[in-house]
Order: structure tokens, then sequence, then C-alpha cells
């Protein structure tokens, strides 16, 4: 079970790294930990997906969310978006859920930087079942 999930993992990062459009950190409550690795990709003009991977005191955490809106609000730098996905966190015990994701993005126009805050509602199901709704984060990635 380590090295499926070992491999996963690896795969994981390195799709992220590799085909992002942006890569950076993540600051704020996160699966797994306060800190995560972020990566955002796109996959059209309003759609993208969202990954972290954290590593802290709660184990190894996974995120993946769908951003399905994802719309300018003044000009092209300053964007909101909404999305949903499942995240993983391995500890003891194992979990399993929903997690959620509203926020604000902003994407500077001289330098290939953006910073976006946001808040993820979370819905274990797996081990223990349960509902959160403290998951406020703040994104700086570098964008390419």
């Amino acid at each position: 079970m380590k090295k499926i999930f070992t491999v996963l993992l690896a795969l994981f990062l390195l799709t992220t790294v590799n085909f992002s459009q942006e890569i950076g950190v993540r600051f704020g409550e996160v699966t797994g930990g306060n800190v995560a690795i972020d990566g955002v990709f796109s996959i059209g003009q309003f759609s993208r997906v969202h990954g972290d991977v954290s590593f802290g005191n709660n184990g190894v955490g996974v995120d993946l969310l769908w951003d399905f809106i994802y719309q300018p609000l003044s000009g092209e730098a300053f964007k909101w978006y909404a999305g949903v996905g499942p995240f993983l966190n391995i500890q003891d015990p194992f979990a399993l859920g929903v997690v959620g994701e509203l926020g604000l993005d902003y994407h500077f126009n001289k330098v290939p930087i953006s910073i976006s805050a946001d808040w993820r509602p979370s819905f274990r199901i797996i081990e223990n079942t349960d509902f959160d709704v403290v998951g406020f984060g703040l994104n700086i990635r570098y964008v390419f």
C-alpha cells in the first residue's frame, strides 16, 4: 500500500510541476497540514484544475479540485472562482472526503506572480464523518 501511494504521489507531483500553468505554495488550512505545494492548470477558458499536496503533523494530504467557474471581475487581473473535488489524508485515522472552494485571484500584470485567497469547507466521509468550515488559505504562485 505504501509503494502504491508513493508512486501515485510522485506522479501527481510530477504532473503538477510539469504541466502547471502556475506553481507555488498555499498557507493556511490544508488537508494534512498548514503549508502545501500548490499547482493550477487550465482545462478551458473558464475551467481549471487546482491541486495541493501537503506534508505536516496531520499526515500527507492531497486536494484535487475542479474550479468550474473562473470569471474576470474587473479587467483581466482580478478573478473569482468556485470549485469542488476530493481530498485524501494519509494518517491514522485515514481520511477521505469532498472539499469545496470559493476564492479571489489576482494576477500581477508586470510580474509573473498570482496571489489568491480562498475558503474551503470540507465534508469528510471516511474514517469519521464530519463537516468543517474553517478552511481559509492564501496561495502565492509563479505563473508560467
